[in-house]
């Protein structure tokens, strides 16, 4: 099963070059190697269960199994006994998501539902702003991190994209709406924009600075 799989996962790089952005990518990929060099598709299933279970199930890993599917649905020379595998992987994954239940997935649903852009940039900002430790807090806010969010929207839009009907996230299916696909792309292009990039040219400067 291993080598069926290493076959499909040497396009991912090429079809998902985003993936280079994933910090974590190493591990999520030994992960999936582990995956992959189980005995059966059954026992596979079983690991990518057990990995949601003690939430080791993280975004990263699930971007790499989406790229993984992505991959060997688009290819016109891979046999059909890869992507079955893949499929059902990618299957496994999804039906795992109901278990994680992430506070990403909450707070895009929240985000989604403002419907005043100036409104939403300016929850989104809130989001990634916690203050400090002893300021006071609203307790049913959410707090993440702008790559964290950044890799659950694209694990939102590849739920979207590969299999819009079947879907196991039901947030997700609930975003499937044009004008909701349309915010979550703003809101991809505005963390990517307004966040990433800037740290990436803020980590240069201190590093050109250091030098």
């Amino acid at each position: 099963m291993a080598r069926l799989g290493a076959r499909c996962l040497s396009a991912v790089g090429a079809y998902d070059n985003t993936l280079d952005i994933v910090e974590t990518l190493d591990t999520a990929q030994a992960k999936f190697d582990d995956v992959l060099n189980s005995p059966s598709v059954d026992v596979a299933c079983d690991k990518i269960k057990s990995l949601a279970k003690a939430k080791e199930l993280d975004s990263s890993l699930i971007l790499l199994i989406n790229s993984a599917w992505a991959s060997a649905k688009e290819s016109t020379t891979m046999k059909n006994q890869v992507k079955d595998i893949m499929y059902r992987l990618y299957k496994a994954t999804q039906s795992s998501l109901r278990s994680i239940a992430p506070k990403e997935i909450k707070l895009l649903k929240y985000l989604l539902n403002i419907t005043d852009p100036e409104e939403r940039f300016s929850a989104l900002a809130t989001a990634f702003s916690p203050g400090d430790e002893h300021d006071a807090k609203d307790p049913s806010a959410i707090y993440t991190t702008p790559k964290e969010l950044h890799k659950w929207i694209k694990v939102t839009l590849d739920a979207y994209h590969l299999n819009k009907e079947e879907t196991e996230i039901r947030e997700a299916r609930q975003m499937t709406q044009p004008v909701v696909i349309q915010r979550l792309f703003i809101l991809k292009e505005t963390i990517e924009e307004e966040y990433l990039e800037q740290g990436v040219k803020a980590e240069k400067d201190a590093k050109s600075e250091e030098l």
